[in-house]
């Protein structure tokens, strides 16, 4: 079994409604993110290859392009733009295309922060 990884940054603005910070959160700000897509499989023997990274590439930049200098408030299927709703929102947008997508992860590196996202749990 082998996982691949690739990542991008974006930068972004948002407003948040929370209940420590508030004033600071309920004000436009914005923060530089760096996400994590990570995918999990054995490689095609044909092509040695567990995804055709140019396929993960293009896909990515389509997420990548939704986000980058966006305020995060306006896009209509994020929800509150917390790095949970980012990380499952990046990976609806990609599973389409990278059916073996294994895992999602959004970074604030300034801060420290990470918040990582692996689809939804399927009950048995």
């Amino acid at each position: 079994m082998f996982e691949l990884s690739k990542q991008f940054r974006f930068d972004a603005a948002h407003t948040l409604d929370r209940s420590i910070d508030t004033e600071s959160s309920r004000r436009i700000h914005g923060h530089s993110y760096r996400a994590e897509v990570t995918v999990r499989g054995r490689p095609d023997p044909a092509t040695g290859m567990i995804v055709d990274l140019g396929l993960l590439e293009r896909t990515m930049a389509d997420a990548r392009d939704a986000l980058d200098h966006r305020f995060l408030d306006e896009i209509n299927d994020l929800g509150p733009a917390t790095m949970e709703n980012l990380s499952r929102w990046i990976w609806n947008r990609l599973l389409p295309e990278v059916g073996n997508l294994f895992k999602v992860s959004v970074y604030r590196d300034s801060s420290g922060e990470a918040c990582s996202y692996w689809g939804e749990e399927v009950a048995a």
